[in-house]
């Protein structure tokens, strides 16, 4: 239901852009989590990998976390968070969190690519 409400969010703004271009990422991810009462947790490009370029997670406290990314084509994708992979979610979180002299000596890389793994495995985000 999390990521139902965020790609609602992000359809609003598609249709609200009557010229075609797009915010970046970031402003729509911080657009669509305030929209939908969240948190941005974090916000990695995901260098290396076919089709996803961008990823995202917005955060609702109990409620959930939502998954957002953007292919190489610009177009965004949302799922929801389960269990098994919110300890993923949550090392993200802290990286974007830790000031900017940390987050330049802590690769991120392979938690992200790790994380697009698992919610591919479990359905989410399947090849473009």
């Amino acid at each position: 239901m999390v990521a139902g409400h965020v790609e609602l969010a992000l359809f609003e703004q598609t249709l609200a852009n009557p010229d075609g271009m797009n915010q970046p990422f970031r402003d729509r991810v911080a657009d669509a989590a305030e929209k939908t009462d969240g948190s941005v947790l974090f916000d990695v490009r995901v260098d290396g990998d076919v089709d996803v370029q961008r990823m995202a997670a917005i955060g609702y406290g109990t409620t959930g976390t939502a998954i957002v990314v953007m292919d190489k084509n610009g177009q965004l994708r949302c799922a929801s968070v389960d269990s098994d992979t919110s300890a993923l979610v949550e090392e993200l979180a802290g990286w974007y969190g830790s000031p900017l002299s940390e987050q330049a000596h802590v690769d991120y890389h392979s938690t992200a690519i790790t994380l697009l793994a698992k919610l591919r495995s479990s359905g989410h985000f399947a090849r473009f």
